[in-house]
Formats: structure tokens, sequence, C-alpha cells
């Protein structure tokens, strides 16, 4: 019989050797699919990239990113989420109802984590905010469909001589259609008059601008949507150049395109919070268990050079309350 020492000299022997076959075997690494929104990596880019670091998870180390951009273009998206999927990642992370539909049909097997979604049950994107079902979760853009009105109440304490609010969106893009009433039965109570103008191409969108041009006492709505996203420079511009106050669905478009004023959750934030989605399912977890989450926080950004230009008096206690101010 083998002595007690002996034993344990075995033991050991056997404990060493299993922890050398272990740190010789590579440590698996993720492919994650990142299919973004505009030309190439912006702020939001770092930010998710900084928690997935924050969960452990690094670029070159124990995960692959496969970056797709759509440059702001709005054909051939059905193509370039294809090839994304080609690339065979274990998880897609891409914002936006449009490339989420895409993404769900073109990979029916992939967990899908969503960014900055409008309305996802609505749009058929997921069962239900608490228990989504299917391979797609993620974080939405709203706090519900009453966000519109918050955002028409703003705007009309802004510029309080507006008597018309054109609401500017592209009903190809799901989700959108279901905030309409919301927006009409508040303007209604604000005493203002909304319009519904549709543009489902760039050729619409340079039609409609020119029918908006020459219309007084109005105001612009803006409304979130990779057409609309692709165009927000150009949109803008415009509105300033015709006095047309404008509200919009991403403080970006206040910051860096010039609109008057944006209230809308910090888009860097979302994006990390991004991260611990797929941070969850890559150690295990099912997209169709983890539940979507709602902002809790919007933030208020005002552009005071617009302001001015437009002749607007801002309140002190809308600038008070504001998070960001564009002087």
């Amino acid at each position: 019989m083998m002595n007690r020492r002996a034993f344990f000299d075995v033991a050991a022997f056997a404990i060493l050797a299993a922890s050398i076959t272990a740190e010789a075997q590579p440590a698996r690494v993720y492919k994650l699919g990142y299919l973004g929104l505009a030309a190439g990596p912006a702020s939001s880019t770092q930010a998710f990239r900084q928690g997935l670091r924050e969960h452990g998870w690094v670029e070159g180390q124990n995960i692959v990113i496969e970056y797709r951009w759509t440059g702001g273009k709005t054909e051939g998206l059905p193509e370039l989420v294809e090839d994304l999927v080609r690339s065979r990642p274990d998880v897609i992370v891409t914002a936006g109802n449009k490339l989420v539909s895409f993404a769900k049909k073109a990979a029916p097997s992939v967990p899908i984590v969503m960014v900055h979604s409008l309305d996802p049950v609505g749009s058929g994107l997921v069962a239900s905010l608490a228990r989504p079902g299917g391979h797609v979760t993620g974080l939405t853009w709203d706090s519900g469909l009453e966000i519109g009105g918050k955002r028409l109440e703003l705007l009309k304490t802004v510029a309080p001589e507006i008597a018309r609010v054109i609401n500017l969106w592209d009903p190809g893009d799901p989700g959108l259609a279901r905030y309409w009433p919301g927006v009409r039965h508040a303007a209604e109570a604000l005493s203002l008059v909304a319009e519904s103008v549709e543009v489902r191409s760039p050729e619409d969108l340079r039609k409609a601008l020119e029918i908006i041009k020459p219309q007084r006492g109005a105001a612009l709505f803006i409304w979130a949507g990779q057409l609309l996203n692709a165009h927000s420079k150009m949109i803008c511009d415009f509105a300033l150049r015709y006095h047309l106050p404008t509200l919009s669905p991403a403080n970006e478009y206040v910051s860096k395109d010039g609109c008057l004023i944006g209230y809308a959750p910090n888009s860097d934030d979302v994006y990390r919070r991004a991260a611990t989605y797929v941070d969850k399912i890559l150690r295990g977890a099912k997209p169709a268990d983890l539940p979507i989450e709602q902002p809790t926080k919007f933030e208020l950004v005002i552009n005071m050079k617009t302001a001015k230009a437009l002749g607007l008096t801002m309140p002190q206690s809308l600038l008070l309350r504001a998070d960001q101010v564009i002087e």
C-alpha cells in the first residue's frame, strides 16, 4: 500500500500538472459585433469600451470587436448587418430600432444588445420590458410614450410665441408611430397645432424642408431615427437659417449640430450600461431573462448661441435646470 507521504506527493504532483496544463491552454477569446451609427468611433464608443474594461473585458486579450459603421447612411443597411453576422460574433451590439430589426432577422440565434431603442415592445423587438423573451435585450431611449409630451412642454417654455410644431419623422423606423397620438394630445393642451411630416428618404427630407421653409410661428420637433440622425447637421442648419426653434431627440444635436434644445439621456452613459448586458451574456445569462432598462435621468441641454440667433430670451428658471448650456 502507498504510504501517507507518497500519497500526498502524488496528489501534489497531480495538482501541479493540472495547473500547468490549465495555464498552457489559452482562455477563450469572445467576438463581439458592434454596428455603429456614425462613420467611426465616437465618444459613445469609447464609453462602451470603458464599460467593457470595468467588467474585465479587454480588446486583444479576452475579447475581439468586429466594428461595422453605417457612416450615417440609410441605404445598404441589411447588407451591412449580414456582413457583420458572417464574422460569427458571440454577441451583437447596435443602436436604434431599424438596425436592431435587421440584426434580429439576420442573426436569429445570436444574442443582441440594443442601445437606445424606442418603444421596443410596441415595435415588436421584445415581448415585454421585464422578460424580453427571444434573443434581444438592452436599453430604451425613453421612459414611456409620454416623453414626447414632456419634450413639447419644454419647447413651448423656450419659445412661447410658437403656434405650430412640425414633427419631422420617418414612419419606416419601427416604434415611432406610437408616439404621435401623445404628442398631438400634448400640443392641443398647449394650444399648439401639431403637424406630422413624414420622410422616408433623403429626397423626401429635401422636399419636406422646402415646404416647411416659408412657415412662420412654427417650431421643429426632430424625431430619432437612422435617416434623421444621418442628416441632423443639415436639419439644424436649415432651422437656424429660417428661424425655427428646434427640439432634438439627442443632446448631441444641440452640442454639436446647433439645435436649440435637447432633452434626452446621456448617450455615453447608455453605451456604458450596454457593456453590462454584454458582460452578463458572455458569462452565461440569457437575453430572454435580462429586463430591458429604461432611463431614470434625462439631461436638459440648451444652446444659447442658437437662442440668441433666434432672438429668444431663455427663462432663468430653465437655465438653472439645464445640465449643460452651450455658450
